[in-house]
């Protein structure tokens, strides 16, 4: 991307000055995010029907985040809309610890991922996913 620009508000946010073609372009591949995540809930849906599992099928907006390469503790947690560290608290686990978790750098007991599930409401079976692809350093 070429000539962007970085500019700071009077309340101090930076803001991002980008050429319209390059803007238009990072909507449509927006767009087409959304479109897989549409078809990925649908194929979800599918197998747990096939399967006759009702707590296969995770909802569309954490697939959506999935397929944005988010870890699907991670995914889970953002969609019921905790912060790590009430998520953390309930579930009796330090922050860092779970932190590690939604990056895969530690798996987690069983009764740790039982304790996550029951913050969450979630199926455990939901916390069996993978981590992301491209934690941060």
């Amino acid at each position: 991307m070429n000539g962007i620009q970085i500019i700071h508000s009077p309340s101090g946010d930076e803001l991002v000055v980008l050429p319209r073609a390059e803007y238009e372009a990072l909507v449509a591949a927006a767009e087409g995010a959304d479109e897989d995540a549409a078809d990925l809930a649908m194929y979800d849906a599918r197998k747990a029907e096939l399967a006759g599992d009702p707590n296969a099928i995770l909802p569309a907006e954490v697939s959506a985040m999935l397929l944005r390469a988010y870890g699907r503790l991670q995914a889970l947690r953002k969609w019921r809309g905790m912060a790590q560290v009430k998520l953390a608290a309930e579930a009796g686990i330090a922050q860092g610890y779970l932190f590690d978790l939604e990056y895969g750098r530690k798996s987690g007991s069983v009764e740790t991922i039982a304790a996550l599930a029951r913050v969450l409401d979630v199926p455990i079976e939901w916390l069996a996913g993978k981590a992301p692809a491209n934690p941060p350093p």
